[in-house]
């Protein structure tokens, strides 16, 4: 990468400012060792939920609530929001981030467990947008139940697509990196799907339902 375009990157991660609210959520997530989405990332997702009209988002890692919050940003007024997170302390810190960000509890739906648990108990076609920021190996599991849970026309987004830069290397062959770089491949070939790889944060896979 040149440097003018690390700077241009820069630039745009740092383009929208975070309130007090995000600022604080965000860390305490550093602090209990559950990397974030980053400003940009955050941005990208508000953005995404808002151009589809979101009434039903589906979220696998909630982390501390910065993504979430962030959704939630976009999102109308009777719109739900439901993240599943296997950690009670994310759940516990998250919580407070919504109320803090004067969030009313029915805009939140936070279930405790295993996504692999959870996701086959989600309702098919009720959804219009999934994102996935957990397991990087289990991505490929957590997108067939997202299939099912989309509507069409419904977003399927995937953070961490370009695995801290490391999916654009074919000599990287990490476990993680190689599931995320075979998951953005198999999703380009998709005939389910109409996907595009974003180059913001640390990649965003954005993928329409047909």
């Amino acid at each position: 990468m040149s440097a003018d375009k690390a700077l241009s990157w820069s630039y745009c991660e740092q383009f929208v400012e975070e309130g007090d609210v995000l600022t604080a959520t965000r860390a305490q997530a550093t602090e209990l060792g559950c990397p974030p989405v980053s400003p940009g990332t955050g941005a990208a997702l508000r953005m995404l939920v808002a151009s589809c009209g979101a009434k039903a988002v589906a979220e696998v890692g909630t982390g501390t609530g910065v993504s979430s919050l962030w959704l939630l940003a976009g999102m109308s007024e009777d719109a739900v929001l439901t993240t599943i997170d296997a950690e009670s302390e994310y759940h516990r810190v998250a919580r407070a981030a919504f109320k803090a960000a004067g969030m009313r509890p029915p805009r939140t739906r936070l279930i405790t467990g295993r996504a692999l648990d959870v996701l086959p108990r989600m309702a098919s076609r009720a959804y219009d947008m999934v994102f996935l920021d957990g397991d990087a190996q289990q991505n490929p599991q957590y997108v067939e139940h997202a299939e099912r849970m989309l509507r069409p026309g419904g977003l399927l987004v995937i953070a961490h697509a370009l695995w801290r830069d490391q999916v654009s290397d074919p000599a990287r062959r990490e476990p993680d990196t190689v599931a995320m770089r075979e998951l953005v491949k198999s999703l380009s070939k998709s005939d389910d799907f109409l996907s595009h790889l974003l180059p913001v944060g640390d990649g965003l896979l954005v993928a329409v339902r047909r």
